[in-house]
């Protein structure tokens, strides 16, 4: 039978914070009166998270699943992970630092059951984030609206239709990004405004270096923009290039032309020679990924699955028809194109 809510959570140096964060959640959940599973991903690390993960998973064998990955993989790798093991109508993705509250599940849930969207996110009115922080935030918030058209603020809460969550497990390439492969199914998006807490212990494993580089992964894999950019620098740069040939064809047959001074060459000759190796360096971001994707680069490893007996066996059997809907997809689509 299939469970009515899958809470999937991402874990990475949270010791601290996952008892807490799986009694609260328990409470709320047990509060809503359907049945639930909760999905906790040990993201590889090297604290005692699994440890904790085992013991909360033996206290609450029915209601806790807890898969152990082989090393650090990425916050969105490991929900992958985590949505090929869930079996909920509604898949809802928290955090494991308490800043995302679970008490505020029910909105979520309430959002998507009123209004048949696909997938809605918790925003947020105010982030209880440093500075440099926000700023990577905003970094890769600002790209993603701009890559996929969208004037909704993606966020790591969220609720999601199990529909959306397997027409992405097609998707097996190592650089994963949730809210683009989501973007690029459904368009019925919503977003509630709920609270976000002040990280009680410890700080969060996602630096601005790191928000850069999820902002690079995000437009090398899911949007052509930065070639296209090149493209239009290459196009202006050749236009005024050529425009101010002719002027100094014009002047020279005015007789204007003076000599050449140094500063204004070595200035054309900086300014062109960085446009060359910007346009190169985008050129091999993508280069450098598909190269990765075609040595295929392991999206997750498991390195163990603690469940209960009939958990691991619903899972199991719903893996399958998940994938065989697939199939029967594919196999629609090439004889639609045959």
């Amino acid at each position: 039978m299939e469970l009515f809510l899958s809470v999937v959570v991402p874990t990475y140096r949270s010791a601290a914070t996952l008892p807490t964060l799986a009694q609260r959640l328990l409470l709320v959940l047990n509060r809503i009166g359907k049945s639930f599973e909760i999905i906790f991903v040990d993201d590889g690390s090297p604290d005692d998270s699994w440890k904790i993960l085992s013991d909360l998973q033996r206290s609450h064998p029915e209601q806790i699943v807890a898969i152990q990955l082989m090393r650090n993989y990425g916050q969105h790798n490991a929900l992958m992970c985590g949505f090929r093991h869930s079996q909920g109508k509604y898949i809802v993705t928290i955090d494991d630092d308490l800043q995302n509250p679970p008490e505020e599940i029910p909105k979520l849930l309430e959002a998507i059951e009123a209004n048949g969207f696909d997938l809605v996110y918790g925003t947020y009115d105010t982030k209880q984030h440093s500075a440099l922080r926000r700023m990577g935030s905003a970094l890769v918030i600002g790209f993603f609206k701009l890559a996929f058209q969208s004037r909704i603020e993606g966020t790591s809460f969220r609720i999601i239709r199990r529909d959306l969550v397997e027409s992405i497990f097609s998707y097996t390439l190592n650089f994963t990004y949730i809210d683009g492969l989501l973007a690029w199914n459904t368009q019925r998006v919503g977003a509630i405004s709920v609270a976000h807490h002040v990280r009680p212990q410890g700080r969060s494993s996602y630096s601005t270096h790191k928000l850069v580089l999820m902002a690079l992964n995000l437009f090398t894999n899911f949007s052509l923009l930065p070639l296209q950019i090149v493209s239009a620098c290459g196009f202006l740069v050749a236009t005024a290039g050529f425009l101010l040939g002719c002027y100094f064809l014009i002047q020279h047959l005015l007789a204007n032309i003076s000599v050449p001074g140094y500063a204004s060459t070595m200035i054309v000759i900086l300014l062109l020679g960085g446009i060359q190796l910007l346009a190169l360096g985008i050129m091999g971001e993508y280069l450098g990924r598909l190269h990765l994707n075609v040595n295929r680069k392991p999206q997750y490893v498991e390195r163990q699955v603690v469940a209960g007996t009939a958990q691991r066996d619903e899972s199991d059997a719903a893996s399958a028809q998940a994938l065989d809907r697939f199939e029967g997809r594919a196999d629609i689509a090439t004889n639609s194109y045959r």
